[in-house]
C-alpha cells in the first residue's frame, strides 16, 4: 500500500526540496506544485509533493495517520 505524508517545506532550490514531519527530514521534488515555498505544507507520495496543503489539512491528515498507527499497535 502507498501512503502520501503531509510535510512542512523547509527549504526550496530550483525543484528540490526538504521538509520535515515528526522530527524527520526528507527530500523531496516539486515538480508538480512549482508555486511551493519554505513554510508551506505539501503532501508527498514517492518523493514528490503532489499537493500544496494549509497547515490545518496536514495536521488533521498527520493525526489521522498517527491513529492508525496507534491502532496497529
Amino acid at each position: 500500500m502507498c501512503l502520501a505524508v503531509p510535510l512542512k517545506i523547509l527549504s526550496v532550490e530550483g525543484k528540490q526540496a526538504v521538509g520535515e514531519a515528526g522530527g524527520l527530514t526528507q527530500k523531496l521534488r516539486v515538480d508538480f506544485v512549482p508555486d511551493i515555498q519554505p513554510g508551506d505544507y505539501a503532501m508527498v507520495h514517492a518523493g514528490f509533493a503532489i499537493e500544496k496543503l494549509t497547515e490545518q489539512q496536514a495536521k488533521e491528515n498527520l493525526a489521522c495517520i498517527q491513529e492508525a498507527v496507534d491502532a496497529a499497535q
